[in-house]
């Protein structure tokens, strides 16, 4: 998602060739890159679906088989990515979304960013039902569901980030290739904030508030493949355990985010280490492609430790792309990407985005909403296993969604928020109500 002003100036911390030179200079680039300042102006949102081949069977709304590659290419003609069709032009959908794929299939939609929550809604869902028609011209369907109850993970993207992921999460256990394949997610980004301060007002706010959220729109209770229990959300609790290096930093501690962001992600070990010439099959040179040395870190790599196994030290370049195998519960990337919440039924995800958007309305609105819940800033285990069930949860997460409702910009955001604030207090989840109540929804019955 864009910002409204210039990134910092980062010059300083890299050579003319992009080269780092010290750890201080490399935390000081992750600064200027991931938090980029200016007043909060705009909002984004990224939509998850899973997909399926053909009719859904009896035994499940996930239960076909998943869409061949060749098959979403020519349904999604010069808007596919080039993850699957190298030479598509890859163009944005008319209400400037851009469309890309997730390992198991899973297709997304990338907003533009916008200056309301009004207009992201309209033009994302827009950009929605043109993807679900070119989807099924060719017989494929988007799954509006956070977890696949019924398939096994099976992974379609061969590309060597996957294959390196893939490998270095199951060394973990089942979880990494469960939330590659068989998850999705409602994203809302944000802009970072006008100075340090205010940063860290807002990033301590998306935190805060995060279990209670994660409870109040957690509707993944079954993921087929996962350890035996009973979780109000599957899809977080696989993020959640797949790497706790990489998911779950210590934020509680950060009185700077800005500066804290920058150690942790030096210190996170590498997921993979990109070389060009090599498609990533084991023998293709450097002995199996984008792997990483294990256990071995940014900042190892940095300092030398890693020359005789990388064969080079690492440029911005690639920091950069480390950044991107980061997956905390709220990722700074120029912008903050709020990504705590389940994939919603039907048009039913324009309510978090309203939300998001309230809670951060003006800097009283942050303090009020952080000052809630603080109480359960770290019960992210709690809220994705227990949810709404959960008496102090389901308290939080209806405060917060009233305050929500106070503070939404449009008459038709607050109904949505206060009714979804009525759902968590009688304890039911997002799929359980009749009729999704979402701002600016079809009516029912009405032609998608």
């Amino acid at each position: 998602m864009a910002v409204t002003l210039e990134r910092l100036q980062t010059a300083s911390c890299a050579t003319e060739q992009g080269e780092l030179s010290t750890r201080a200079a490399a935390e000081a680039y992750i600064g200027g890159v991931c938090f980029k300042l200016g007043p909060p102006a705009l909002i984004g949102a990224e939509l998850e679906w899973l997909t399926v081949q053909g009719e859904c069977s009896a035994s499940g709304p996930s239960a076909a088989p998943r869409p061949q590659l060749s098959a979403l290419a020519d349904a999604l003609g010069p808007y596919a990515p080039r993850s699957i069709a190298a030479d598509s032009p890859a163009l944005a959908l008319p209400g400037g979304s851009r469309v890309t794929l997730e390992p198991g299939g899973q297709i997304e939609l990338s907003s533009a960013p916008y200056g309301t929550a009004a207009q992201l809604c309209d033009r994302l869902r827009e950009d929605a039902r043109l993807l679900r028609e070119l989807l099924e011209s060719r017989s494929i369907r988007p799954i509006s569901l956070a977890a696949d109850a019924d398939r096994r993970p099976k992974r379609l993207l061969q590309l060597p980030r996957y294959r390196a992921m893939e490998r270095s999460f199951g060394g973990i256990g089942p979880f990494g290739k469960l939330m590659m394949c068989n998850t999705a997610a409602t994203q809302v980004s944000v802009d970072a904030g006008g100075d340090r301060a205010e940063v860290t007002a807002r990033w301590t706010a998306l935190y805060a508030i995060g279990p209670a959220l994660l409870a109040a729109f957690a509707c993944s209770p079954a993921l087929r493949g996962a350890p035996p229990g009973t979780w109000a959300s599957q899809r977080m609790r696989a993020w959640l355990r797949l790497d706790n290096a990489r998911t779950r930093p210590q934020v509680l501690d950060w009185a700077d985010p800005v500066a804290a962001y920058g150690r942790w992600a030096l210190d996170v070990p590498l997921l993979c280490v990109r070389r060009p010439d090599d498609a990533g099959e084991p023998g293709n040179g450097h002995h199996g492609g984008w792997f990483a040395p294990p256990g071995a870190t940014f900042a190892d790599w940095l300092s030398g430790a890693l020359d005789d196994e990388v064969g080079r030290r690492p440029d911005t370049g690639d920091l950069d792309y480390h950044l991107t195998t980061l997956f905390p519960p709220v990722r700074a990337s120029g912008h903050l990407e709020v990504r705590y919440i389940d994939a919603q039924p039907g048009d039913a995800w324009t309510v978090p985005v309203h939300v998001i958007d309230a809670l951060l309305s003006s800097p009283a609105v942050v303090a009020e909403a952080t000052s809630l819940a603080a109480p359960l800033a770290d019960r992210w285990v709690d809220a994705a296993r227990s949810g709404l069930a959960d008496p102090d949860i389901r308290a939080g997460a209806v405060a917060l969604l009233r305050l929500a409702a106070a503070h939404a910009a449009t008459e038709q955001a607050a109904r949505a928020v206060e009714s979804a604030a009525e759902r968590c207090r009688s304890g039911r989840i997002p799929t359980e109500d009749d009729i999704v109540n979402s701002v600016g929804a079809d009516p029912p019955g009405a032609d998608r």
